[in-house]
């Protein structure tokens, strides 16, 4: 049993206190003072130290840290067909579990507790996650209208039967795309979804490209193809949406699915973004992913927080659109809420997900307004300890 001191910071408050963690969960919260009763084993943090909820990077591909910084000035298709894919023929295992073990360390060390990923080579990256006590969400993405031997349904099938819930990894079912995923196939993973209750993880509407060919195959935008497909429900988590209508985030909200908001890769890949003051006000639940490496440069969510106000800034033609408060929750409680968890808030009972950041830095001066700070001045390199499942899994070296 151990505890986190500090200003104690989740989306419903701020407060002083102390978090007493035991086993996997929450124990209890209290004032720092009253630490002595509880006797606990080790005691972390303490005055200008702050404690905030894991990060949940709800939408990664952290293998594709390989990739970083490689041929990023091409649109999103070409850049797939041409560059990405092929390279990815040509990996070994070997090769995805060093990348892998590199994009999960640093989400981790930049405070997310929790990654949401879409990859091929699924097995390797859950060893990896394991051996690093990353919490992961993983699925195998799996594609059949696009000639890809890596994506195909029946590895996506075996991976999702192997791991089960292993530990900290749990399988998810990962489509690729609305336009590269058949009708038939996105069938048999809705009823898949609905026997087993897991999530369905997919890119929505990321390119032009791929919501012309759902329209020329269907007659209908990409949401409309989901909801055909029986894929419109509260396990759906989708991503970008950038090519999205206004009915079709309605449709969305009122299915109670997820949109990933990946502020970062969409303005960089599509010059283009959501208005995401709209969709909040359409009780849309959002959270944040930080797509791969490529587009976005480093997996830090709070650099993706900080994006996601700016950009939503723009969107609204005025200052202050969402508040600093709600894209913490995005990054947190949003994220929890998408993938089924009990996360996200600092309250007993809940997972022991959580990371202190060290506050004693020019840029968290003056110590007030807690949420702005975190969003838009603490950066990954301010987190001295993330705690995952009620353990230290990783520390700032000393």
């Amino acid at each position: 049993m151990f505890a986190l001191v500090g200003k104690l910071v989740d989306y419903r408050s701020v407060r002083d206190g102390a978090v007493i963690v035991e086993d996997n969960i929450i124990r209890a919260v209290v004032p720092a003072g009253e630490l002595g009763e509880w006797g606990v084993d080790e005691v972390y943090g303490g005055e200008n130290y702050l404690v905030i909820p894991g990060l949940i990077n709800a939408h990664t591909h952290v293998a594709m840290a390989r990739f970083r910084g490689l041929d990023e000035d091409l649109p999103t298709e070409e850049w797939l067909e041409k560059i990405i894919w092929p390279m990815e023929l040509e990996w070994t295992r070997k090769e995805i579990r060093e990348w892998a073990e590199i994009g999960l360390k640093e989400a981790l060390m930049n405070g997310s507790t929790t990654v949401n990923d879409h990859y091929f080579f699924a097995d390797e990256i859950a060893e990896v996650a394991e051996k690093l006590g990353i919490r992961a969400f993983i699925g195998q993405t799996v594609m059949d209208e696009v000639d890809f031997p890596l994506a195909s349904s029946e590895e996506g099938s075996r991976f999702f039967k192997r791991w089960k819930k292993s530990g900290l990894v749990t399988p998810t079912l990962a489509p690729h795309a609305t336009n590269t995923v058949s009708l038939e196939l996105m069938k048999e993973l809705a009823e898949l979804s609905r026997e087993t209750g897991a999530r369905v993880h997919i890119h929505l509407a990321q390119s032009r490209a791929e919501v012309s060919e759902v329209r020329r195959r269907y007659g209908l935008s990409p949401v409309g193809l989901l909801e055909r497909a029986g894929l419109l429900n509260e396990s759906l988590i989708g991503v970008h949406g950038v090519y999205l209508s206004d009915s079709d985030f309605e449709r969305l909200a009122k299915a109670g699915s997820t949109l990933v908001h990946c502020p970062t890769s969409n303005v960089k890949l599509e010059a283009r973004t959501v208005s995401l003051r709209k969709l909040l006000d359409l009780g849309l639940n959002v959270a944040l992913g930080n797509d791969s490496p490529n587009p976005t440069g480093i997996l830090d969510s709070f650099i993706e927080m900080r994006t996601a106000g700016i950009v939503a800034n723009l969107t609204a033609g005025k200052a202050h659109a969402v508040p600093a408060r709600e894209l913490f929750g995005m990054a947190t409680v949003g994220g929890a809420r998408a993938l089924g968890l009990k996360a996200g808030l600092i309250e007993p009972g809940y997972l022991a997900d959580l990371v202190l950041i060290n506050a004693d830095k020019p840029w968290f001066r003056p110590l007030e307004n807690v949420y702005s700070l975190l969003v838009y001045s603490a950066r990954g390199s301010d987190v001295e300890k993330v705690v995952v499942n009620g353990k230290v899994a990783w520390a700032k070296p000393s």
